[in-house]
């Protein structure tokens, strides 16, 4: 294998830090596959490494794995997640990939999450040397399907996770080993001019121009080239599935959607299993449409649909099975009629059971028993279908609230003979956004009755013999999204909820096994829920620690501190984070550490953001931001 560090010059000087993965000169020219990606190659993702020595060497594949622009050891500024010098930027390195002579004209891009998302962008810009998509855990629709905002709501736990960890990320220095002798002063730029990406994500309240930038949905007419989705039923990003098949579909547009039952982390070793070996799916997908010329594919989507499995949080084998599916699964409907129950005083911490949305690594895990929520929810309990619910249920309710804010959570799942309640599929709309969740928000009038019609998340899932179908419906979602702003009551006077329901049998896919178990692991891990009964506050905890090698005889340290509370008198919120980001090398020690406070009311979101640098133990940067971003109603 040949591995060389490169920089790519772009339109306006500014100098892109790759290092490119060669195979063997002898096999000629090959296609180029590419990630860009702006978690810094050479220390916090350094772990990446051999899956892009395995595509070079066992595959024959060129690799190029990017810093994105002022990320890592990239020049220029890192003025926010997707900005639009970001599509710009990866246009001309595609064309730069796809000009070398180890390159035989084709360049697919690739990745999970973020990279995920560009990777669709891109399809959508159409450049001449792009020939196939292979997106992990993405999304079509950054306002109702990202870490920020659903359903209008903001997300209140995800504010100490990616939200909050991207402020020190992005002012750490580059490499001084593939910068060169003037990484300080690159450094010091970046500490002095580099702003809060998460404040831009507090002030955008709405969806509008902000959001739409690089949104898939609905322009997908915009995609040409052949595009994979990969989706997780335990993944925030599930939505971007059923819809964007459909869509491509009618585009006329080569597709494959592969749906396993995993969380945000590779299904080769993700939990729950059963876990399968991506690369070789994503191999045979990039073979086919950059080396290949014979027209032969049929699209469609290979998913797996589960079946009744008690809830853990670090689950390790969910049971279901295989199928492939057309494009768009020819499901039915089946309608689940809701009568009405008298009103429920809502609870603010209704959620804690399931109170991350995107579950990943630990401690983000995966959702337990939804028993106690449901007790403090109205619920409806009825006989499942027989056959399983592929795609999205959808409730339409009618109902009034005694406030003019309030929110609206729907939960569809399966509860056992011992009462254990497993989460199916969940959905939450901030109602003053009841009319369009992409529109104008409107506040509610006290008492007056409303018809919301909402869309839960995409699913494949089939409930077992002896088990029970739940509806659960509160007026919290809390902590995954922010409860309303003061005490409400909410009243359900009728509704329906109908499920698409798929029934014959289908072919069964087959895959090369993963890993047996999953390699999560609970070591320096902690994650909690805290009652503090003489302050009526609730807590949830999270935190974790890890340390390891990193190129250049560096060694990386990442510690991150999370607490979101909610005071169950006053409805006031909070938000606390902490993140550590300690990088060393032969002679220089860095360390940043970022805090973020949020105090969440009526008037809005109270932001105290205050990170510090140092070099060798002593301090060479101290900045502070404070703002009030006031809410949208």
């Amino acid at each position: 294998m040949n591995t060389a560090e490169v920089r790519i010059r772009m339109r306006d000087g500014v100098e892109l830090a790759a290092t490119l993965y060669l195979p063997d000169p002898a096999a000629g020219p090959q296609p180029c596959l590419l990630e860009a990606l702006p978690y810094r190659k050479d220390d916090l993702t350094s772990s990446y490494a051999p899956g892009y020595r395995h595509l070079s060497d066992e595959c024959l594949f060129a690799v190029c794995r990017l810093d994105l622009r002022g990320t890592g050891s990239s020049s220029g500024d890192a003025t926010d997640e997707y900005p639009p010098e970001e599509p710009a930027d990866l246009v001309e390195v595609i064309a730069w990939l796809a000009a070398q002579d180890w390159c035989n004209g084709k360049v697919g891009i690739f990745g999970t999450s973020y990279s995920g998302f560009n990777g669709l962008q891109l399809a959508c810009e159409r450049p001449p040397g792009l020939g196939a998509v292979f997106s992990i855990y993405s999304s079509d629709d950054r306002w109702t399907d990202d870490v920020h905002w659903r359903g209008a709501a903001l997300k209140l736990v995800d504010l100490v996770d990616y939200c909050h960890y991207m402020t020190p990320m992005c002012v750490l220095p580059p490499v001084p080993a593939v910068w060169g002798p003037t990484w300080r002063e690159e450094w010091e730029r970046r500490l002095a001019t580099n702003e809060p990406w998460g404040l831009t994500w507090l002030r955008e309240t709405k969806h509008g121009a902000y959001w739409q930038a690089g949104s898939v949905r609905p322009g997908y007419d915009r995609i040409e080239v052949p595009t994979m989705i990969v989706a997780g039923w335990a993944d925030g990003y599930r939505n971007n599935s059923f819809r964007t098949m459909a869509a491509l579909a009618a585009a006329g547009v080569p597709h494959r959607l592969l749906a396993g039952p995993w969380a945000h982390a590779d299904p080769k070793t993700a939990m729950p299993g059963p876990r399968i070996d991506l690369d070789v799916e994503m191999v045979a997908w990039f073979d086919r449409w950059l080396r290949s010329d014979d027209g032969a594919h049929v699209s469609g989507c290979d998913v797996f649909v589960r079946t009744s499995t008690a809830p853990e949080p670090d689950l390790d084998l969910h049971e279901g099975y295989w199928v492939t599916l057309p494009s768009v699964p020819p499901t039915s409907s089946v309608d689940v009629h809701l009568a009405g129950l008298d009103p429920l005083t809502v609870l603010p911490d209704t959620g804690t059971a399931a109170w991350i949305d995107c579950a990943g690594h630990l401690p983000w895990g995966l959702s337990g028993d939804q028993r106690y929520d449901d007790a403090r929810s109205l619920t409806w309990d009825t006989a499942p279908p027989v056959d399983p619910v592929v795609g999205h249920p959808v409730a339409r309710l009618r109902i009034s609230v005694d406030q003019p804010l309030a929110s609206l959570s729907v939960k569809l799942c399966d509860v056992f003979p011992d009462g254990t309640s497993a989460l199916v599929s969940r959905g939450s709309v901030d109602l003053t956004f009841r009319d369009d969740v992409h529109g104008e928000p409107r506040l509610l009038v006290p008492g007056q009755e409303y018809d919301v019609s909402l869309d839960l998340d995409a699913c494949a899932y089939r409930w077992s013999p002896g088990q029970v179908l739940r509806i659960s419906v509160s007026g919290a979602d809390w902590p995954n999204t922010i409860a309303p702003p003061a005490p409400v009551v909410l009243t359900v006077h009728s509704g329906t909820v109908t499920l698409p329901v798929l029934s014959g049998s289908w072919p069964t896919p087959v895959f090369t096994a993963g890993a047996e178990h999953t390699s999560e692991s609970a070591e320096g891990v902690r994650w909690s829920i805290e009652d503090d009964v003489i302050n009526r506050r609730t807590t949830a905890h999270t935190y974790s620690v890890s340390e390891y090698e990193s190129p250049y005889d560096g060694t990386t340290r990442e510690e991150y501190l999370g607490a979101v509370s909610v005071d169950r008198r006053t409805w006031d919120q909070a938000s606390h984070a902490v993140t550590t980001y300690d990088l060393s090398w032969p002679g220089i020690d860095i360390s940043v550490t970022s805090t973020m406070d949020i105090a969440i009311t009526r008037a809005g979101f109270d932001v105290a953001i205050d990170t510090v640098a140092t070099l060798d133990g002593e301090v060479v940067s101290e900045r502070s931001w404070r703002e009030l971003v006031p809410r949208s109603v």
